[in-house]
């Protein structure tokens, strides 16, 4: 029997790190064949590239807060096997937006909308439009947060914003454009334990306190988005799917 994603094509952003590397991960092991862009980690792609083989995982380098990135790297990693069946927008920044700073305030709105919603906007607009004219139908998987539906402490207000806009433009698509067989779908995580976070007792006891006594390992958000990415389960299409480990449910 054929591996769930064989023959697909599946952009990944911020595929070097945390989810992304997971989610490349396995999506490979699936069967597909994977573009992974990232901004700065080309230490980290390459590793990733050198463990998994790069017959199957091609790197696009861009950063996605610069004008015209993103039409340039959905035009390289399109380039790459002349097709793109998967778009996952997983890059973002939690970039702090402070309330009583008014300029911190308008750097942190004008980075969390570019990078979090503007730019996975683009890349859909990207995605979608192509797919509806070559006939060929697709999958979209946006990355959110729980953020998007309860929102964020007073001096990350905009990551929420983002995240919750994103959310919506997922529902959006998934309505929008359900007759030309695009499939969109929204991955709302928590605390996940990726890189980022360091040892130390403040993770030990956030850990402690979560209903399973541990922080979602990224492999677990990566088996969700592979899973939607084959497109075995396309009525699920405009569903946001919490992978909290029971922390935040609603």
């Amino acid at each position: 029997m054929n591996a769930p994603s064989q023959g697909r094509v599946v952009l990944v952003t911020g595929g070097s790190r945390g989810i992304g590397k997971a989610a490349v991960r396995a999506l490979h092991r699936d069967g597909a064949d994977v573009v992974l862009h990232h901004r700065a980690s080309a230490a980290a792609a390459a590793a990733l590239v050198a463990e998994l083989g790069e017959d199957r995982v091609h790197v696009v380098t861009a950063d996605l807060a610069q004008p015209g990135e993103p039409e340039r790297l959905w035009a390289e990693a399109l380039a790459w096997r002349g097709q793109l069946d998967v778009l996952v927008n997983n890059a973002g920044v939690y970039t702090a937006s402070p309330f009583d700073d008014t300029d911190g305030w308008d750097a942190g709105w004008s980075t969390n909308l570019t990078v979090n919603l503007l730019a996975p906007a683009t890349l859909c607009r990207l995605a979608v439009t192509h797919w509806r004219q070559a006939g060929t139908g697709g999958v979209v998987v946006n990355v959110t947060s729980r953020a998007a539906h309860r929102g964020d402490d007073a001096d990350h207000l905009a990551y929420g914003a983002s995240k919750g806009g994103l959310q919506s433009l997922t529902k959006g698509i998934a309505r929008a454009f359900a007759r030309d067989r695009v499939l969109a779908y929204d991955i709302a995580p928590g605390w996940v334990l990726t890189d980022m976070m360091t040892d130390g007792p403040e993770v030990e006891e956030l850990a402690a306190s979560m209903p399973m006594g541990e922080i979602t390992p990224p492999e677990d958000v990566a088996e969700v988005i592979a899973f939607l990415a084959s497109g075995r389960s396309p009525h699920t299409s405009g569903a946001t799917i919490d992978v909290t480990g029971a922390d935040y449910v609603r």
